[in-house]
């Protein structure tokens, strides 16, 4: 799927940048671009791609996880983007599911009913995140929207694309920007020359424009935040590789 050190790779809707992450560790691709609209997440990824990884993981390291300190950190508006940083990071750990979505509330009992603090590792967080620092040099981050960037590198060969937007079903509930044109999406992706990966909720009304597009689908078994298994749709131009 990903073509190997002379392919770069696209992430729209990068969220967390698993695949991306994936990807240039393992030397899958030669170097990737994230995108992402959300502006909490972004203050991330411009915070640890931009030199700040040493100084994000340290705080990170220094933060007392309290609920009062939660609150405070999350009431206040941030000075810099290296602090609305450390916000997000502190919210995705607390919030269920790592939810940012506005109005999420925070987890009540927890992993092992270890209550807020259930998620907070932060020596583990520290050394993810100067793990990121050591290849960020092959990693460019842009904030904005990714539907313009598919339709202005549509035939570029030397790109290949994993496309995971805003599912029709939970997206509004998980994401602060949901509001998707998912026809549009497929007709971007259809005039892609590059190879690309995307994946969606196992919905008739997506299972229906793959159908349109002249896509292959397949159902693949995915754990959700709740650990209970829900099966979505894995969509491409060929996914014969996945047999």
């Amino acid at each position: 799927v990903f073509g190997g050190l002379d392919k770069e790779l696209i992430e729209t809707f990068a969220g967390g940048g698993i695949v991306t992450l994936t990807a240039v560790m393992e030397n899958l691709v030669g170097r990737a671009t994230m995108i992402e609209l959300d502006e909490d997440v972004a203050a991330v990824w411009e915070t640890i791609l931009g030199g700040e990884a040493e100084w994000l993981s340290n705080e990170i390291e220094r933060f007392n996880l309290t609920r009062e300190n939660v609150n405070s950190i999350l009431s206040e508006s941030p000075q810099s983007v290296r602090e609305r940083a450390l916000a997000t990071i502190v919210k995705n750990r607390v919030t269920r599911g790592g939810i940012l979505a506005p109005g999420v509330g925070f987890v009540k009992h927890g992993e092992n009913g270890k209550g807020l603090a259930s998620r907070w590792y932060p020596k583990t967080l520290k050394k993810r995140i100067l793990a990121i620092d050591q290849v960020r040099h092959r990693i460019k981050f842009i904030q904005g929207d990714a539907i313009p960037f598919l339709k202005k590198h549509a035939k570029r060969e030397d790109l290949v694309f994993f496309i995971d937007p805003p599912y029709i079903k939970a997206g509004r509930r998980l994401y602060k920007y949901s509001d998707i044109d998912h026809d549009l999406l497929f007709k971007l992706a259809s005039n892609l020359s590059g190879n690309f990966l995307m994946t969606y909720d196992n919905e008739e009304e997506i299972r229906a424009l793959a159908q349109e597009y002249g896509f292959q689908a397949r159902t693949v078994p995915m754990r959700n935040t709740h650990l209970t298994e829900k099966l979505e749709l894995l969509i491409g131009k060929d996914l014969d590789w996945l047999s």
